[in-house]
């Protein structure tokens, strides 16, 4: 029977889909299937609600798992002509439904917007009551003093017992963030003894979009950046001369003008190009008027969307003024803040403690991605990202820090790397930048790169340029433990981030050569193929090595090795000069790691299917259930991977650089976002061994 647990608001605007968003993150880790169910939805369609739609794409569930109930007018229908019975009965008809398909069901109540607060609360209790759910109380705390915050938990206790619920836990949510440690150790013990969390208000959430605006207005995109993700910080109206009106624009402001204001287009136009001047996040031309041509090709070139709207300059800025952010936007930085909060902010393990939920027996792509997150945050370490010129590197700065992964630093020329972020709506606040061609770091880095490199004759002056490169420069500060690990390679070959590792970081004790491999996810499961990115033709001592270190890879990232070394043959059936190389290093693993199961020759079908291996291989402790797989040769180890990733639609995370004496690793330069955020998290989770 599946779990259920229902999130309540106990007042208005509590903010509750965070923590239906920071719930169903801590239990997609922790249960092999979730729901998510949405009694009441504002919209006129259940499944277009734009909560249920986030948490089908967030957490890839099916459409069976993540439904909504009744709409708000079938609702009021419904309570009109007294058929009470009639709102309970369609929404346990709905939730057994989900219930069927899943482990744990979260159930997000009502919003407490309606006419009758009164009626709503007693409808979230009767529904959690009915469907047997375990309670998340919301209170908001924005607005009220710290006493009054204090009473409304006093209050919500209350209600809820009087209603006879089964209270999981309170959560106090959009706190000032002066007043977070006021209001917990203000909260009196409740009789039920159950935890009383508090998360801050987020600036990110509350403020709208770009997106959320041009929606809300209908708005028509006519000009400048496609980038719609911008968060808005105010409106300014362009209704006084340029000089004044640049004197009142800040930094995310959208800025609203009548459609022939040529003067205040050129002036935001200008402002945006200007490292002195701050970057509107939008600009809305209003009145439905014809816009210039000349006026349209110069805003052509605007790093922020333009828009037109039929409505005039005062409709529209009343408009824009009710819009608010919302999380089931499902926008990424939203959804990075919103999740950074509720893990700085609430004990998952007190929480999973008391809902006792069956472990999870698969381990899905998106379970692993956020378990790698999740143990990245557990112990933070400093990552450097020498590529502060590319606008992806900046987006995953961004999400790292807001997910709270680890400390950052960026390479490159601050000014520079500033006012791109600035023109692409990016907020890289509590992110380091460092320029390695003004740092006082740069004189001793080439004094160190010198010492290192004393038996190649490199002189000061040469260690100087080298240290002029990103590389080079982050890389030494891995060395020197300014920070504890690297991530290049967006903008740069593979040779540009691994080069200065190997000058001088080099490999471990024991490794001979420094290898790779790539973290396959598979619908249910995680395997490791090395070395697939940097090793042409190993012999059969390297084959060993890559073998030992791709082992040690799989555990850190807990996969319990059992190693196949992959062959044309299996056993003693082939001949031939590669089959001999990988019976030669399948001895040798043996040697080295006594403890690690490993078979060699085999064959990829032997190694994965346990029919094929019981003909093939009888009696392997590997054949059949291998997770760690060893390819000859980079040919067959490259084309293999690619192979699987596009036709079983695996997810490839890598190349995952290995053999090192501290974290380096390499981005492919088609990268996306989510690619420098995992890779920064496995970077960050490999510097955890090495400290």
């Amino acid at each position: 029977m599946a779990r259920g647990i229902y999130i309540s608001a106990m007042t208005p605007a509590s903010g509750k889909s965070l923590i239906s968003l920071g719930l169903a993150d801590t239990l997609h880790r922790h249960a092999d299937r979730i729901g998510f169910f949405r009694p009441i939805v504002e919209g006129s369609e259940p499944a277009e609600d734009p909560m249920v739609r986030l948490m089908q794409r967030r957490f890839d569930l099916d459409p069976r798992q993540c439904r909504g109930g009744l709409t708000r007018r079938q609702l009021r229908s419904l309570l009109v002509a007294g058929e009470r019975g009639e709102v309970d009965a369609r929404c346990m008809a709905v939730y057994n439904e989900i219930a069927a398909e899943t482990d744990v069901v979260i159930i997000e109540g009502t919003d407490l917007s309606g006419h009758d607060v009164a009626l709503e609360f007693d409808l979230n209790a009767r529904l959690a009551n009915n469907l047997g759910a375990v309670v998340l109380a919301v209170v908001n705390a924005r607005d009220a003093s710290v006493e009054e915050t204090v009473d409304a938990v006093d209050v919500a206790r209350r209600q809820l017992a009087a209603a006879r619920c089964d209270l999981l836990a309170m959560m106090v949510n959009r706190a000032a963030d002066d007043e977070v440690e006021e209001i917990r150790t203000g909260i009196r013990p409740g009789a039920s003894g159950r935890p009383v969390y508090v998360i801050p208000e987020l600036d990110i959430i509350s403020q709208p979009s770009v997106s959320e605006v041009a929606k809300a207005l209908q708005a028509r995109h006519v000009a400048g950046s496609a980038s719609m993700e911008r968060d808005v910080s105010g409106a300014k109206v362009g209704a006084m001369t340029v000089g004044h009106f640049l004197g009142q624009l800040r930094d995310g402001n959208l800025v609203i003008a009548p459609a022939d204001r040529s003067d205040i287009m050129v002036g935001a136009l200008a402002s945006s190009f200007s490292p002195e001047f701050p970057v509107p996040s939008s600009m809305f031309l209003t009145g439905g008027l014809e816009i210039d041509p000349h006026m349209l090709s110069l805003l052509a070139q605007a790093p922020f969307p333009v828009f037109t709207v039929e409505q005039d300059t005062y409709a529209t800025a009343r408009r824009v003024s009710q819009v608010r952010g919302e999380i089931s936007s499902g926008q990424r930085r939203k959804v990075a803040a919103a999740l950074g909060a509720w893990t700085r902010s609430v004990d998952e393990a007190e929480l999973l403690e008391r809902l006792a939920l069956p472990r999870p027996e698969k381990t899905t792509p998106l379970r692993f991605l956020n378990e790698l997150i999740v143990r990245a945050r557990a112990r933070r370490r400093h990552i450097v990202l020498p590529e502060g010129l590319d606008v992806r590197i900046l987006r995953a700065a961004e999400i790292l820090h807001r997910r709270d992964v680890c400390a950052l630093t960026l390479l490159g020329p601050e000014s520079q790397v500033r006012e791109l972020a600035a023109s692409e709506g990016i907020d890289l606040s509590g992110t380091a930048i460092i320029n390695p061609a003004t740092s006082g770091l740069r004189d001793e880095f080439a004094r160190e790169y010198v010492q290192l490199r004393a038996k190649k004759g490199v002189s000061l002056e040469d260690a100087q340029e080298r240290m002029l490169q990103g590389a080079y420069f982050g890389t030494m500060m891995v060395q020197l433990g300014r920070v504890d690990g690297m991530v290049s390679g967006a903008a740069h070959t593979t040779a540009n981030t691994i080069r200065p590792a190997l000058e001088f970081i080099r490999t471990r004790e024991g490794v001979d050569i420094v290898s790779s491999v790539f973290l396959m996810l598979l619908q249910d499961r995680v395997l490791v193929y090395g070395d697939c990115a940097v090793n042409l033709d190993p012999d059969a001592e390297q084959l060993a090595d890559i073998a030992v270190a791709s082992a040690r890879t799989a555990e850190q990232f807990g996969v319990s090795p059992r190693v196949a070394m992959l062959s044309y043959s299996t056993g003693a059936s082939g001949h031939g000069e590669s089959v001999e190389k990988v019976r030669r290093a399948t001895e040798l693993v043996r040697r080295l790691r006594p403890d690690l199961p490993v078979e060699g020759p085999i064959q990829y079908d032997a190694a994965v299917d346990a029919s094929v291996a019981a003909s093939k291989a009888p009696g392997s402790s590997v054949a059949g259930q291998a997770t760690v797989f060893i390819f000859p040769d980079l040919n067959t180890g490259n084309n293999t991977y690619k192979a699987v990733q596009q036709s079983a639609g695996a997810v490839a995370v890598g190349p995952v650089l290995q053999g090192l004496r501290k974290p380096v690793n390499d981005l492919s330069r088609g990268c996306t976002v989510e690619d420098i955020v995992n890779t920064v998290a496995i970077t960050a989770v490999q510097a955890q061994e090495e400290n």
